[in-house]
């Protein structure tokens, strides 16, 4: 027996799982190189911002109370500026979640009277509450503000005709969904999305395209507000927080939307002069640096569960061979026992909390009892080895994160092991 063949012993794989998921890491080769030179793209897109920004220790420093005059906060928002090549940013640990992050934009920009349009079917759950599609306190139709859907097509894709025709006298944004949520849908590429931009621009030139950018930052080579989105949003315990940054959010985008959105979250005449960063900065900093890299990890991993669990006979979005536009895997695993054991063993391998078994729960923000597994050192950052799932048919996982390769690779193998184990989960293909 090889050491490493023992170690994964002591860590609960059996010989025979090992052997399966090694089997199917030997074909992956090509596509890891390639995601390997989107890191290092991206990683000297980081270094670039930093070096023109000037970025210096002093910047690393704590601002208390109001915090007037903090130039590390100014300066990460003209890095963040730089990298994706808007004219203003806004990054806060004020924000604490993409969500939120979200919220901010649409109360910051929408006013009585005007219209948002999803592009990309029904929005994310927590962002259903935000709106009004589900009837939570404070929403938006309560400020007077309309809200329309346009479905998917019969491909599952934006229907970009439609999306076109749906627009109105009223229609001030058009809202962009990039990863696919809870919905069973390829999350869009940055071409894709500029696609729709186009195409809204020529109805409409005035109209805001915005971008829900969440799970998709550094996949690519190049963002959202690089084929015309006006304002992009994103979480700092996603992708571009690097794992390090313990909170916070980002908008980026065009100054007039900027201060909006900041005037939002502060107050009016306050904007962007005010906001304590309280010893945060640094991890802010040094997560983004880490950024495109720990994205890389978490897309090897999402291709090696894409390759593993395809191998077994499950359907899985996207397949591992196929572009990959966030870090999100979706795997259909067709019982509601079999979800529970996967997210037992992606607890299992996790770093923190491994001894701890999740259970569904009616979560705030949802509709339905969802089951999440994340054992991270941020609580809830899924840009760390986490999976999470609604408990409904056709019972689809939804697998992300990895701020390390090998440890993205033990929690697959962890994750099918529990599934092994269970006497109650049936796998379509027997491991052999």
């Amino acid at each position: 027996m090889t050491d490493k063949a023992q170690l994964l012993g002591q860590m609960g794989i059996s010989p025979e799982v090992a052997s399966f998921c090694e089997k199917q890491e030997k074909g992956l080769r090509d596509k890891f190189d390639e995601l390997d030179r989107i890191a290092e793209y991206n990683s000297w897109k980081v270094l670039d911002a930093f070096h023109k920004e000037q970025v210096q220790e002093m910047h690393f420093d704590c601002t208390s109370g109001y915090g007037y005059t903090d130039p590390g906060r100014d300066t990460l928002e003209k890095v963040y500026a730089d990298i994706f090549h808007t004219e203003d940013a806004l990054v806060r640990p004020q924000i604490i979640s993409g969500t939120h992050a979200l919220a901010t934009t649409v109360f910051g920009i929408l006013r009585p009277g005007d219209e948002i349009l999803f592009a990309c079917g029904t929005p994310y759950d927590t962002m259903q509450g935000v709106v009004g599609i589900r009837n939570e306190v404070g929403n938006l139709t309560e400020f007077g503000i309309t809200y329309k859907i346009v479905p998917l097509n019969d491909r599952n894709l934006p229907d970009i005709p439609a999306i076109t025709a749906a627009i109105g006298p009223k229609t001030k944004v058009v809202e962009i969904q990039r990863s696919k949520g809870y919905e069973y849908r390829h999350s869009l590429s940055v071409k894709e999305i500029g696609d729709i931009i186009k195409a809204v621009k020529e109805v409409k030139p005035d109209v805001i395209a915005m971008v829900d950018n969440c799970y998709g930052e550094f996949t690519q080579t190049i963002e959202p507000t690089d084929v015309g989105a006006d304002i992009a949003v994103g979480s700092l315990i996603k992708n571009a927080g690097g794992g390090l940054a313990p909170i916070g959010g980002y908008i980026v985008g065009r100054k007039d939307l900027i201060e909006l959105c900041a005037v939002h979250l502060t107050a009016p005449g306050l904007g962007k002069e005010a906001g304590a960063t309280l010893g945060v900065t640094k991890a802010m900093f040094q997560g983004l640096f880490y950024s495109p890299t720990v994205t890389a990890a978490a897309m090897k991993t999402a291709v090696y569960a894409a390759a593993v669990f395809s191998a077994l006979g499950y359907d899985v979005l996207p397949k591992a061979d196929e572009e990959r536009c966030d870090i999100v895997e979706a795997i259909t695993l067709n019982q509601s026992e079999a979800i529970l054991s996967f997210c037992k063993g992606v607890q299992a391998a996790a770093p923190v909390d491994s001894h701890v078994t999740p259970v569904p729960w009616d979560m705030p923000g949802y509709g339905v009892p969802i089951i999440m597994a994340a054992g991270s050192f941020n609580s809830g950052a899924s840009i760390e080895l986490s999976a999470d799932a609604p408990i409904q048919p056709p019972y689809i996982v939804y697998f992300q994160g990895g701020l390390t390769w090998p440890h993205g690779k033990y929690g697959v193998m962890r994750a099918l092991q529990e599934m092994v184990n269970d006497p109650k989960t049936k796998l379509p293909k027997e491991i052999c």
